[in-house]
């Protein structure tokens, strides 16, 4: 089945579950998601429900997609993303987004736990992403559909600089500092060694991470002004790296998730989209 027609059933599938058309898409990473538990409104669809979707396999990510009003505009909530490490292609980690376009979103604000790259970092800040650095492989290898996107996407201004100077003004207002920087992505499941810490530093990273990436790109070659943030976790800093788990990432994105939902929905309150 060629992939436009999977996006056409996964979209005809929850228009027949709920009969809305959400204008801005949010993809919730690690320990971010309970924004979600906020949308009034609601309707629920578990990813094992739609049509062509994946699973969530990672701890922290529930696997549910949440439509309906969040500070007066219409939203689809992904609850947890899907991972290159896990096992899937870049097709089926990015099929969320080309699903959400066809339900009618315009943006696209994507959230990550990460790793500090840089010195002025520290664990708990939030980071507006300003560009990142992709060493993955790109998720529009393979044929091009016209209908949806051009064969070479422009990525001159991945992350919208409208939507991120709107987020500086918001945390100036809510008292938030943010950070800027260019963010790294990494196949993982595994973190990285110090000798590849210091490769990502001297290549131009701020912060390091396992996703995001992917689903920025088809989001720009489908259209869609994006605003990225990442939640740092923990400083990534290659001559003093200390032994790191999962939860121990979750644990601070969960510490953080009070000042980055209030950034959020006073975001939302006065964007257009």
């Amino acid at each position: 089945m060629k992939l436009t027609e999977k996006i056409q059933e996964a979209a005809g599938f929850i228009r027949s579950i709920a009969d809305f058309q959400p204008e801005i898409a949010l993809i919730l990473g690690s320990g971010l998601g309970t924004l979600a538990d906020e949308i009034e409104e609601a309707r629920v669809i578990e990813y094992s429900a739609i049509p062509h979707f994946p699973v969530s396999t990672v701890a922290g990510h529930a696997g549910r997609l949440v439509l309906g009003m969040l500070e007066g505009k219409k939203v689809a909530a992904m609850q947890g993303r899907f991972h290159y490490y896990e096992g899937y292609s870049m097709q089926q980690v990015t099929f969320p987004v080309y699903v959400l376009k066809a339900l009618g979103c315009k943006a696209l604000v994507v959230t990550n736990a990460c790793g500090g790259l840089n010195r002025d970092f520290r664990p708990g800040d939030l980071m507006l992403i300003t560009d990142h650095i992709n060493i993955l492989p790109n998720p529009l290898i393979g044929p091009n559909y016209e209908e949806l996107g051009p064969r070479f996407p422009d990525m001159s201004r991945a992350y919208d600089p409208q939507y991120r100077e709107l987020a500086l003004e918001v945390g100036r207002d809510l008292g938030i500092t943010l950070r800027q920087g260019v963010y790294m992505a990494i196949s993982g499941p595994s973190y990285s060694t110090p000798a590849e810490l210091r490769m990502l530093i001297t290549l131009g990273a701020d912060t390091v991470g396992m996703s995001t990436i992917p689903e920025v790109i088809v989001a720009n070659y489908l259209g869609m002004r994006v605003l990225g943030i990442s939640c740092i976790t923990d400083m990534a800093l290659p001559d003093e790296l200390e032994p790191l788990t999962h939860e121990q990432v979750v644990r601070v994105a969960n510490e953080t998730r009070p000042r980055f939902i209030n950034l959020v929905r006073a975001w939302l309150r006065r964007v257009d989209p």
